[in-house]
C-alpha cells in the first residue's frame, strides 16, 4: 500500500498500562498490569506500517515508566514509523534527553495532571517540563502543552499560563484550540470530558466518533480496540499477537461499529456511554 494510500492518520498502541500518578481526571484500569516486549512491539510495528505512519504510545499508563522506551522508539523508527507520546512529564528530568536522542517525533505534555495545592510545587513541575520543552522543540521535537480541564483547574491555569509566558516570551499566535508559541513549541486546550463506563447511563445512540475511521488502539496486552478511549477493552476486536492486524479491522464487528458511525448511530453499548463523542 502506497504511503498517500495509508488508511488511519495513526495507531495508539499502550506499551504499558502502569502509571506513577493518579490523577482525579483518568479512570485508570482494573487490568492486570503489563509492559509490552521489545520484541511484542516489533511485531506490532511490523502490522501497523501498511496502515498507518504514526504511532503514539497511549491508551492507559504512563509510558515514561517503560523501562525500554527509547528502544521502543528506535524501533518504530526503523519500522518506518514516527513515535509519538502522551506523558504527565513527571520523569522528563530523568528520561528526557533519551527521548530525544532516540528520535522521538511527537511528546505532548499534559500539564493538567498537576493536582497539588501548593504554587512552588507546581511552578517546580513546570520547570521540568520547560525545561524539555525547550530543548526538544530546539532540536525539532514537536512539542505541545495540554491543558485539558477548562472548567476545572481551580485557577491552576492562570499560573501555568503566567509561568509559560515568562519562560517563552516570543510568538504566542492563537487559534481556536490553543496557541503557536513558537516553531516546534504548541499550547493545546480542551475541555474536561466523561470517559466511556460499562457501567455508566447509556445515553442517546445518535453519536459520530472517529474510533475505526482514522484511527485504533493496540492494548499492551494485544487485544485490538475501536478508539483510544477504551481503557478497559470492552470493545475487543481481535487480537494482534494472534490474528493479522488488517484481517482483525475488517471484520465484521469493525465493519458494522464504522458503518454505525457513518450514519450517527452508536451499535456499541460502550459508544452510547461516551462523554468524549458528544462533542462530534
Amino acid at each position: 500500500m502506497a504511503k498517500s494510500e495509508k488508511k488511519y492518520s495513526r495507531a495508539y498502541v499502550e506499551i504499558t498500562n502502569i502509571c506513577n500518578r493518579s490523577c482525579s481526571f483518568c479512570p485508570g484500569t482494573k487490568r492486570e498490569p503489563r509492559r509490552m516486549t521489545k520484541e511484542e512491539f516489533a511485531h506490532i510495528c511490523s502490522e501497523l506500517l501498511p496502515l498507518t505512519d504514526y504511532v503514539y504510545l497511549h491508551v492507559m499508563g504512563e509510558p515514561l515508566t517503560h523501562p525500554e522506551l527509547p528502544e521502543l522508539i528506535k524501533i518504530a523508527n526503523k519500522a518506518g514509523l514516527k513515535c509519538a507520546i502522551t506523558t504527565n512529564g513527571t520523569l522528563l528530568d530523568k528520561c528526557g534527553d533519551s527521548l530525544i536522542e532516540a528520535g522521538v517525533y511527537k511528546v505532548s505534555l499534559s500539564v493538567h495532571s498537576f493536582e497539588k495545592n501548593d504554587e512552588t510545587g507546581q511552578k517546580n513541575y513546570l520547570k521540568t517540563l520547560c525545561d524539555f520543552a525547550d530543548k526538544a522543540s530546539y532540536a525539532g521535537v514537536l512539542t505541545v502543552f495540554r491543558l485539558w480541564n477548562r472548567g476545572h483547574d481551580e485557577g491552576r491555569n492562570d499560573i501555568t499560563l503566567d509561568y509559560l509566558k515568562e519562560r517563552f516570551p516570543e510568538e504566542w499566535k492563537y487559534g481556536a484550540r490553543g496557541a503557536r508559541i513558537r516553531n516546534k513549541l504548541h499550547l493545546e486546550y480542551g475541555d474536561r470530558f466523561a470517559w466511556p463506563d460499562k457501567d455508566a447511563q447509556e445515553g442517546d445512540a445518535n453519536v459520530f466518533c472517529y474510533g475505526l475511521r482514522d484511527h485504533f488502539g493496540i492494548l499492551c496486552d494485544g487485544r485490538v480496540i475501536p478508539c483510544c478511549l477504551d481503557r478497559e477493552g470492552v470493545i475487543i476486536l481481535g487480537n494482534v499477537y494472534e490474528t493479522p492486524l488488517a484481517e482483525i479491522l475488517d471484520s465484521e464487528r469493525a465493519k458494522n461499529i464504522l458503518a454505525g458511525f457513518n450514519n450517527r448511530c452508536a451499535v456499541e453499548e460502550l459508544c452510547r456511554k461516551c462523554g468524549y463523542a458528544r462533542r462530534f
